[in-house]
């Protein structure tokens, strides 16, 4: 039985509750939304410092908002609404959320490639996970499959963010608190979901691992994770990454190209609409690339799109139409 809670019934909870924790705690906000979740999933207040009518009210909101039954993206937008409040002060660029309606295409083209290469079992790995939301929106539109899910994330925060998130999901995910360019004790995967973060890598020692490092100074950290993906990808394995779209242009970009054509046959870019980001300077595509192996497909073209603005639906159904035009030839 499916329950009639909304996205919106659901974020007035989570951020009433968030507020009431924030100043009790004297704590941020992101803070209090990872003490709520955790008390969300638990179905109990775990902060034992509470006065007692905290603690009721608390439990009050928690009771009005049963999330037995709640379809999963129904919860993912409910968090997502109150990681976006969060994220507003304090928040580093390169931690912003991956859009929704990206996030959605990135679900679709996996899924897409399941069919076509006929994978039985998933593994999947983001290894900058962030707050889950990416990985967790591409878990939904793999329903009902087997999926062994892997997110790694250096900072605590959006690591127990991340960790909420799945929770209260229902997903199964192994976190990693750990930087993904540093050795990833996992085992590997045959898909990579990721929204690189774009910037330098202060330690060298682990960058000198590299064939994309630097000759001199620090290396890109967008590189490096382009190298480890391939690393932790099985053969034939599909990996879509969303790509600063200054990558094939800035520094090094001569030196992934070659990794790329190395290790993999590029599939596709598809350039994302700017509008979709605060400035033209932090514009991103998907690149996809399958690694290179037994049954990797050979594309007669390059997939090779401009996305116009999610808004027009009528340019976008033509769009879809033809990326699905071009699966064809992969079938």
């Amino acid at each position: 039985m499916m329950s009639d809670i909304t996205v919106e019934a659901l974020y007035k909870v989570l951020d009433e509750s968030t507020l009431v924790l924030q100043n009790k705690l004297e704590t941020s906000y992101l803070e209090g939304l990872v003490e709520t979740g955790l008390n969300l999933f638990e179905n109990k207040v775990l902060q034992e410092e509470l006065d007692a009518d905290t603690v009721v009210r608390l439990k009050n909101l928690y009771d009005s908002c049963d999330l037995e039954g709640v379809e999963k993206e129904t919860i993912r937008k409910g968090i997502q609404l109150a990681l976006l409040k969060g994220m507003k002060k304090g928040i580093q660029p390169h931690h912003a959320m991956t859009p929704d309606s990206v996030a959605h295409l990135i679900g679709y083209l996996v899924k897409k490639y399941k069919d076509v290469l006929g994978i039985d079992e998933m593994r999947i790995l983001d290894p900058a996970v962030g707050t889950g939301n990416l990985l967790t929106s591409v878990l939904n539109q793999l329903e009902g499959e087997t999926i062994e899910a892997y997110g790694a994330e250096p900072d605590d925060l959006l690591l127990h963010l991340g960790f909420a998130n799945a929770n209260l999901q229902k997903h199964q995910v192994e976190f990693l608190h750990q930087d993904s360019v540093k050795p990833l004790y996992i085992p590997q995967v045959n898909t990579v979901v990721t929204d690189l973060p774009v910037g330098y890598y202060p330690h060298e020692e682990a960058a000198a691992n590299y064939t994309l490092r630097a000759s001199e100074g620090m290396s890109y950290v967008h590189h490096l994770l382009i190298e480890q993906s391939l690393n932790m990808t099985e053969d034939s394995g599909m990996l879509f990454f969303m790509i600063p779209n200054f990558l094939f242009g800035d520094d090094g970009a001569k030196q992934v190209r070659n990794l790329l054509n190395e290790r993999s046959v590029i599939h596709g870019i598809i350039q994302l609409p700017t509008s979709l980001f605060a400035n033209e300077s932090q514009a991103k595509s998907i690149l996809v690339v399958q690694k290179n192996g037994e049954h990797t497909l050979k594309p007669k073209q390059v997939m090779m799109a401009k996305l116009p603005s999610f808004s027009n639906r009528e340019a976008m159904l033509n769009m879809m139409s033809q990326i699905n035009g071009w699966f064809s030839q992969l079938s």
